[in-house]
């Protein structure tokens, strides 16, 4: 197993460290979890491009993770109050409709290649940035300051549009592989 796989490991390693944290109500030190595994995403990214050492294997594990991470640390978040149960469940259903469809593409084809949606990455940040927000808002005790509040209320907007451009166009994707193959069946 080479380095990015090992940090993506150790991301998806985090998740439960993460989940506890918050339910916890350690928002500070799962802020800098959190934190941490983000930054972890970039560098694993970087180092697999900038020395070559992507694999097939890399190529599941990272997205994996970043799900796990952002699924489990919304739950978290939406079930101590800190996330409206609107939004948990809108960001929970999308990526079960994604890897739900990649499952049932892969059945169905034999032949699912992972090609992230430029509007799909947009989301993953944005949702990232928002969960991160959310932990050191509450972390720092600083929730009651408007600026910090209104930060928190915009992100929550992007990652709602986000959230649906991103779902829908996977949905539209998708469809558009499926006719393709009952074309040629």
């Amino acid at each position: 197993m080479n380095l990015p796989n090992v940090i993506s490991l150790g991301r998806l390693l985090a998740v439960p460290v993460a989940v506890w944290l918050v339910l916890s109500e350690q928002l500070l030190v799962a802020f800098w979890v959190f934190v941490a595994a983000g930054v972890s995403d970039a560098v694993d990214g970087f180092i697999a491009k900038r020395f070559d050492a992507e694999t097939e294997f890399g190529r599941y594990l990272d997205p994996i993770a970043d799900k796990v991470l952002l699924v489990s640390v919304y739950l978290a978040l939406g079930n101590e109050g800190y996330l409206e149960t609107w939004l948990v469940i809108m960001v929970v259903f999308r990526d079960a409709l994604i890897v739900g469809g990649a499952l049932l593409f892969q059945t169905l084809t034999q032949s699912l290649t992972m090609q992230p949606l430029m509007v799909s990455k947009v989301n993953t940040v944005t949702q990232i940035v928002l969960a991160a927000a959310v932990l050191g808002v509450h972390g720092y005790a600083i929730a009651g300051d408007g600026v910090a509040e209104g930060v928190v209320e915009v992100l929550v907007y992007a990652v709602t549009v986000t959230t649906l451009l991103s779902g829908g166009a996977y949905v539209v994707t998708w469809s558009r592989r499926a006719a393709a193959m009952e074309k040629r069946d």
